[in-house]
């Protein structure tokens, strides 16, 4: 009977791990394809965590939840897309007016290069080197011209699926849990955290874009910076950019005022985005980011600078949430298999001192 026993074991263990490697093989091959639409897929359930609080209230007044569904993506589309796509449109407009001339670019540059070779004896680049930059800056131009196909594509899929997710609801949510393989507090725990992570990006992110894009249009426009309106855009894109972040924007635009010879509106550029542009840039980001999900600032900087390789623009988001769920699993590991039941006792004791002597 042992024998027997163990065999049945052996066949059932031999057929999971072929089904777990079926499952695996066949979820890349699907991820793979699927590729084109990870943008589209990850928004509309950012969406959806925003949003699921809305849609089960309006499913209890409705008693509908494909007509609540219906709704929200509709109102999704007239007060978020459309507004987001018109302002798209107007960027690429602006992009094409732009002569994209290589030499034209690299000119304003050449000559500052010549004028501090002249009076400071001191060969700062080579022209191949700017006509290089110049190069994947026009190429960049026109990438973000054509992305406009996938944009549509994106948006499409978004909008089909977040109306799936929306009328699955709790059903869909439940089924995702019971696949977690974790105790039910480490599932609450993470579910909960993900949930908060994910709307503190997607609220908190765009929000210091847009706050940011606001203060450098205010003072663009004071200096005279030509195509005030874009270069406001591009410095509100640029603020998601860890480290550099806005200084990609105001510093060139200081050289180019630099350039034609206008030097207090180079050193007044210059001094605007380094104390309200860029301190702006890090105390909106900190305050949202603390205020919204308590996200230590390295968590927010090393998780956009892995997201956006992975994911794209909507790395941005998710990059943060990878590295956070990332610390929340080696915590979770640490106090299931590392801790024994006394040190997990003197940590809740801890905390709870420290909780009553903040709050005294």
């Amino acid at each position: 009977m042992s024998g027997n026993n163990r065999n049945i074991i052996s066949r059932e263990l031999i057929w999971e791990y072929a089904l777990l490697i079926l499952i695996f093989v066949l979820g890349y091959i699907l991820f793979r394809q699927a590729q084109i639409f990870i943008s589209g897929a990850l928004g509309a359930f950012a969406l959806y965590t925003l949003l699921r609080n809305v849609s089960f209230k309006l499913t209890e007044k409705t008693g509908k939840a494909t007509l609540s569904a219906a709704i929200i993506v509709v109102c999704v589309l007239l007060f978020i897309v459309i507004p987001l796509s018109l302002l798209a449109w107007f960027i690429v407009a602006q992009l094409q007016k732009i002569n994209w001339d290589t030499a034209s670019i690299i000119s304003p540059a050449m000559q500052a290069i010549d004028i501090i070779k002249e009076k400071y004896h001191v060969d700062l680049i080579s022209e191949k080197t700017i006509t290089f930059v110049a190069g994947k800056i026009t190429s960049l131009g026109q990438s973000l011209i054509n992305g406009i196909g996938d944009f549509v594509i994106n948006v499409i899929a978004a909008m089909i699926l977040l109306f799936f997710l929306l009328t699955g609801g709790r059903k869909m949510e439940n089924y995702l849990s019971s696949l977690i393989p974790m105790k039910n507090v480490n599932k609450k725990e993470t579910i909960e955290k993900v949930s908060v992570m994910v709307k503190s990006n997607t609220i908190g992110i765009p929000l210091v874009a847009l706050l940011q894009g606001v203060i450098s249009w205010i003072g663009y426009i004071s200096f005279g910076v030509p195509y005030a309106f874009l270069a406001a855009f591009l410095t509100g894109l640029c603020s998601v950019v860890p480290i550099v972040g806005t200084m990609v924007v105001w510093i060139p635009i200081g050289i180019y005022f630099a350039v034609l010879g206008l030097w207090g509106k180079a050193a007044g550029i210059v001094l605007f985005g380094a104390i309200c542009i860029s301190q702006s840039d890090n105390l909106l980001r900190f305050i949202l980011q603390k205020k919204i999900a308590n996200t230590h600032p390295l968590i927010t900087i090393s998780g956009v600078v892995i997201g956006l390789p992975l994911f794209g623009f909507m790395g941005i988001i998710f990059g943060p949430l990878l590295v956070s769920l990332f610390l929340l699993f080696v915590d979770m590991f640490r106090k299931e298999y590392l801790c024994d039941g006394n040190e997990t006792a003197e940590t809740g004791e801890d905390r709870k001192e420290g909780d009553d002597g903040s709050g005294s």
